[in-house]
Order: C-alpha cells, then sequence, then structure tokens
C-alpha cells in the first residue's frame, strides 16, 4: 500500500472534458498522473463510485466548498478520483456543480486504485472492485499525507481533515 512520502504510481486518469481546448477534446481525455502532479500540490481525495449518498451529499461538496481555502493553502488543484467512466465522472461534476473547483478524474479500470493498493473489493455487492475513500496531499508526486477511511466512517476522508493539515 502506497505510504506517506511514496510517489503516485505513474498511471493515467481520464477526464471528461466539456469544452475543446488547448491539447483536448471534447470528450474523455487522458491525464497523466505523474506529468499533472509534477510541481504542484494536489489535494486528492478517492471516492469509491459517483453518486453515491455520503460522497454525493458531505464529500464533494465540502471539497468544491472550501476550495478557496484550499487555494488559500497552497494547494494548486482538488482531485476527485473514483472507479468510474470519464462520462459519469462528468456527469456527476454537472450534478455537483464542481466547475473548475475539482477535478473529477475517473479510474474506469482501477490502475490506479491496484497501484496505490487501495482497493475496495465490491463484487459481492455487485460493484466490482473500487477505491477505498481516502484523501491525500500530494507535493510534485509525492504524498505527504494520507487519510484511510475505515469501513461506513466519514471521518479523515472529508475536506475538512484534508485541509487542516494544508495549513500545518
Amino acid at each position: 500500500m502506497i505510504q506517506v512520502g511514496d510517489v503516485l504510481p505513474e498511471t493515467t486518469l481520464m477526464e471528461y472534458s466539456e469544452v475543446e481546448g488547448e491539447g483536448c477534446s471534447i470528450g474523455p481525455n487522458p491525464v497523466s498522473v505523474a506529468k499533472a502532479t509534477a510541481g504542484k500540490t494536489i489535494a486528492l481525495f478517492a471516492l469509491p463510485g459517483a453518486f453515491t449518498p455520503t460522497c454525493s451529499a458531505k464529500h464533494v461538496p465540502g471539497y468544491v466548498k472550501s476550495a478557496e481555502a484550499f487555494q488559500s493553502a497552497g494547494i494548486d488543484e482538488i482531485w476527485c478520483v473514483s472507479v468510474n467512466d470519464a462520462f459519469v465522472m462528468g456527469a456527476w461534476a454537472r450534478d455537483q456543480k464542481t466547475g473548475t473547483k475539482v477535478r473529477m478524474l475517473a479510474d474506469g479500470d482501477a490502475a490506479f486504485a491496484k497501484a496505490t493498493g487501495l482497493t475496495l473489493d465490491l463484487t459481492g455487492k455487485g460493484l466490482g472492485l473500487r477505491s477505498n475513500r481516502y484523501s491525500m496531499l500530494v507535493k510534485d508526486g509525492k504524498v505527504a499525507t494520507l487519510n484511510i477511511e475505515g469501513p461506513g466512517k466519514f471521518e479523515v476522508s472529508d475536506a475538512a481533515t484534508l485541509l487542516a493539515q494544508a495549513k500545518a
């Protein structure tokens, strides 16, 4: 399992883009974790799935609401990573009104979750392999803090906990 001080795995996540931009087309676009974290401080939180009740009611809104405070604490970007496809993550971003405050990144084949060792096996519930719920601060591609949530809990992966660590 990934630890504080480790470099994030060199994987590719996908991000749904609503508008064509420099180097990106409308639709799913690849995001190299190594390139996207280089020289930046990222507040990253991962969730088992899009549109799940706790994640939609507490996690994503907490990070959206705290986006300016994260920026004031020196955070360059906030990432939400989930084992869904880019289309689902794009729809969830629209539903949650994340705008440019939170990047909604898809780990469609769970490659990032597997590479970090932070998987949650929900095959018995018909949901397949997912990501654990966690949050971390990433500085220049390295894990600076890591908060792994216990099953059924909402104590350490929330925006308030990660924001306090960013300010420390």
